[in-house]
């Protein structure tokens, strides 16, 4: 049976985004290649055939749907009340992997790959909120899921925050972790991340800098989320390198990229209309949206609870699941 080898904690890493700080470049252009190059090495794959099986910090059985035509992967472990994962951009479901046994044990927990990333199909298509939002609803009612917990990190909370506000029935508790606050392109504190959103490359230039880039800028760009420098590890960097090949998500990751003005416009005016118990969570080292944008939402967001992680980055319950793991659960069994 075909499988995926994910090695455990300190020697593997599935990413949200890849935004590089103080690298020096021959050229503006190179930067950008640079930077598409790099952001697109998360742990995503482009195997020809969906393995069966994927091993994260334990051995998963690889489940499908589909949705408006296409075809999801998911995780599907436990049994309880529903809680999703949601990955954020350019992520996958293997940023969760030590977020599956501990949750799983009370808990129904699914982790997708949403649309365009991971296992999942990456159709060429526009990715915008109403298609992701139409997208998820469907992959509810597949799984016969009237109501979850959904749990978003980065962008993947804007998918949670967008369902909470547009189909708020369907939510019953939301956590945010290290996303998504009202004004993106403002709260990004990276400058190379913000010179990808405002001026990327053509796909096919992009391409070209998959091949024109090695192990030292991955090694580079994975410092700038990962807080602690022991969790970037010759085969983290390697298995990034890899991995950098997998072009096929870049009209995807573009096509989001292209509608982060209609998340701001949409749903960014309305975080004071969430009426579920929010649970926020950030990592006081997060290089993407620093800790005070984490505040602002809570200061925005009705029944919110705020909790900062130490000591971790942009992907606090990848780099520091003994503080975050606990927390999640206490927030899960709380009567609100």
């Amino acid at each position: 049976m075909p499988f995926i080898s994910l090695w455990k904690r300190r020697e593997d890493l599935s990413i949200d985004s890849l935004p590089a700080n103080g690298m020096t470049y021959l050229a503006p252009l190179l930067v950008q290649m640079l930077f598409i190059t790099l952001l697109v090495t998360s742990c995503t794959t482009s195997t020809p055939t969906r393995p069966q099986t994927i091993n994260l910090a334990h051995r998963h059985t690889v489940q499908t749907t589909t949705m408006l035509g296409h075809t999801l992967a998911y995780l599907d472990e436990g049994q309880g009340p529903p809680i999703i994962l949601l990955h954020g951009f350019g992520g996958s479901m293997w940023q969760w992997e030590h977020q599956q046994e501990a949750l799983a044990k009370d808990h129904r927990v699914i982790t997708p790959d949403m649309l365009g990333s991971g296992l999942s199909d990456k159709p060429d298509i526009d990715y915008s909120p109403t298609f992701l939002l139409n997208a998820f609803t469907e992959f509810m009612d597949n799984l016969g899921i009237p109501q979850a917990t959904l749990v978003g990190n980065s962008m993947g909370a804007a998918l949670a925050i967008g369902m909470a506000l547009t189909h708020p029935e369907r939510v019953s508790k939301l956590v945010l972790i290290s996303g998504f606050p009202a004004k993106i392109a403002e709260s990004i504190a990276s400058s190379s991340y913000k010179r990808f959103i405002d001026s990327r490359p053509p796909i096919w230039l992009a391409r070209i800098g998959l091949w024109l880039t090695g192990r030292w800028a991955t090694k580079r760009i994975l410092s700038e989320i990962i807080h602690d420098p022991t969790l970037v590890t010759p085969i983290v960097i390697e298995r990034s390198y890899q991995n950098r090949k997998a072009s096929d998500f870049l009209p995807p990751l573009y096509s989001q990229i292209e509608h982060i003005p209609d998340w701001e416009k949409d749903f960014g005016p309305r975080l004071k209309d969430i009426t579920q118990p929010t649970f926020i969570i950030w990592g006081d080292q997060d290089r993407v949206f620093p800790s005070a944008v984490g505040h602002t939402m809570h200061d925005t967001i009705p029944h919110s609870m705020f909790f900062q992680v130490s000591n971790s980055g942009h992907i606090p319950q990848w780099e520091r699941p003994e503080i975050v793991n606990p927390a999640l659960l206490q927030f899960f069994n709380q009567n609100h």
